[in-house]
């Protein structure tokens, strides 16, 4: 029993250093660098000139004043620093303006490197469903099951989309899902703003290829980057609002996040009225 117990503590601790973003090791044992053995590394002597005369005395160094030319300091290569948050955006929204398709679009962001959370993801997390569909749902970014399968909305909170799907005659088949940043961000924290002005050329540029009739928007930060919506979620959901995708104006509504809901279940009853609101659109 100890050791089954020992075994569950271990895969639980492996499992909050998933969660937290730690994927590496530095040493095979661990160093107490706290402890009263813990040694300061060693500061190198200023220097000093040492007395000399006569013939030991050593040449005099060669002054600048006189001509001599210093040797460069070494200077790490220009393609190793990272892009400028401005560089990386401009080139996504370059990038962006290139996608003739979804495919191709998915392909260049599979391969930009702008955006330091591929580097912390598994993989992208581009779309799910069917991208012809009338209606296109976006939330905020993926968590760790949406990682670990490279679909969004496929963990508690997608299966409690699909529950709300379901209630108004929608599914994966007539609905298209992404999401604002296609990577997770280390620990399911919440993507820094420069990470999302970063992505979202991209996910416009997404919206507009896929030309829905109905835009959702999950959440706060969703509703906040795609409408521009400056008031909290509470105040702004059920309300529609003029999307205009660069060639035509859709409707966009925002609604509570799955996500949301599942920690504060008697905020269902708003988002029923959310998704009716929606199946009337879709009828009309």
């Amino acid at each position: 029993m100890a050791m089954n117990s020992d075994y569950a503590d271990l895969r639980a601790i492996l499992a909050f250093y998933v969660e937290a973003g730690v994927d590496a090791v530095l040493q095979e044992e661990p160093v107490d660098r706290f402890g009263s053995d813990a040694q300061p590394a060693p500061v190198a002597a200023p220097y000093k000139e040492l007395p000399v005369s006569g013939a030991a005395a050593k040449p005099a160094r060669p002054s600048l004043l006189a001509g001599a030319t210093p040797r460069p300091a070494a200077v790490p290569a220009a393609l190793d620093a990272p892009p400028s948050a401005d560089a990386a955006i401009m080139t996504a929204r370059e990038l962006a303006r290139n996608a003739a398709s979804l495919e191709d679009l998915r392909a260049l962001l599979d391969s930009f490197e702008g955006c330091g959370l591929r580097k912390t993801a598994k993989q992208l997390v581009f779309a799910a469903g069917n991208p012809q569909a009338r209606v296109m749902f976006v939330g905020e970014a993926p968590g760790r099951e949406e990682d670990l399968e490279g679909l969004p909305f496929v963990g508690r909170s997608g299966q409690l989309l699909d529950r709300m799907m379901a209630a108004i005659g929608l599914d994966r088949t007539n609905a298209y899902i992404a999401n604002v940043v296609p990577w997770r961000p280390p620990g399911n924290r919440t993507p820094t703003p420069q990470e999302t002005q970063t992505c979202l050329p991209f996910t416009l540029r997404q919206i507009e290829l896929a030309n829905p009739d109905i835009l959702v928007c999950l959440g706060g930060p969703s509703a906040q980057t795609l409408l521009g919506i400056k008031e909290g979620i509470k105040r702004s959901r059920g309300r529609w609002h003029a999307y205009h995708t660069g060639t035509r104006e859709i409707r966009a509504i925002a609604s509570f996040h799955p996500a949301y809901l599942l920690r504060n279940p008697i905020e269902k009853r708003f988002v029923w009225r959310d998704f009716l609101a929606i199946k009337k659109a879709l009828a009309g």
